[in-house]
């Protein structure tokens, strides 16, 4: 699991969940006139609001995190992990509301009904922060500010280079600094000649006009197979370098870590290493 693919609205999700955790430890009614010293039960003493309210939003937000952190989307009965997730966050804010306008059920447990008792501070809080991780579940893939990454990409050292031995500057990995060449430019004066990609043919990578060099992306985006094929085979997430090989028109042909290769469509924010 990648953390640095995670986006501000996941960030967000992680906040609320913390908070109906905390939540979960205070009143779940309250009673007009009660003493400060009156014994009233905490949201984990009630089944439905555990099981409905806490239990259903946390798992929501694990779901939606995990989801976003796996390099490929995983399906439970044909439906992304992530969208789980957003079921559970949803439900849990729709039973967080309910209870709130009869956090007892109507019974004040003594065998009659009062109209003293009222939604507690745990129960008020539980409905805020279900509601904010709902919100943030459904906003983060539509809204542009919630999509940027949670955390900057990592910019790795110049000793290790993550995909072998190669000299300084033949790939323009991050930390080569003045030896890289400009997007779609000549290299630099003086640079070793450009050697194919491990495991890939010399002629990926047209000489002369196209210096390969490392990139991010700023948010998650899709690498499409190039035969044109319209289902993606990876998702380029932010916070990981990749490496561009080859340029076609705007878009780029990018490789994994692990080896996939596939063109990069929108290229638009990259952060070049």
């Amino acid at each position: 699991m990648n953390i640095r693919s995670l986006t501000r609205g996941d960030g967000v999700v992680i906040g609320a969940a913390v908070l109906l955790f905390i939540a979960s430890f205070l009143d779940l009614y309250s009673i007009d006139g009660a003493p400060d010293s009156a014994d009233i039960p905490s949201l984990w003493d009630s089944g439905p609001v555990v099981l409905s309210i806490v239990l259903a939003g946390i798992i929501g937000a694990a779901l939606v995190v995990v989801a976003r952190g796996l390099p490929e989307p995983r399906k439970i009965a044909g439906l992304d992990l992530g969208q789980f997730g957003v079921g559970f966050t949803v439900f849990a804010a729709w039973s967080a509301l309910g209870n709130i306008f009869d956090p007892t059920g109507g019974f004040d447990g003594e065998g009659g009904f009062s109209d003293d008792i009222g939604a507690g501070t745990g129960l008020i809080l539980a409905l805020v922060a279900t509601l904010v991780m709902a919100a943030a579940a459904i906003a983060t893939p539509l809204v542009p500010a919630l999509k940027g990454a949670l955390l900057p990409a990592a910019r790795p050292a110049a000793a290790p280079q993550p995909y072998g031995a190669q000299p300084p500057g033949g790939y323009g990995y991050p930390g080569a600094g003045a030896q890289q060449g400009s997007f779609g430019g000549q290299p630099q004066p003086g640079q070793p000649g450009q050697q194919p990609f491990p495991g890939q043919p010399a002629a990926s990578a047209p000489a002369g006009d196209f210096s390969p060099f490392w990139f991010a992306v700023p948010v998650p985006r899709p690498l499409f197979p190039e035969d044109g094929s319209p289902t993606p085979i990876a998702e380029l997430a932010p916070g990981t370098w990749y490496l561009a090989v080859e340029q076609r028109g705007a878009s780029l042909i990018a490789q994994t870590q692990d080896g996939r290769r596939g063109v990069l469509q929108d290229t638009s924010g990259i952060q070049r290493g």
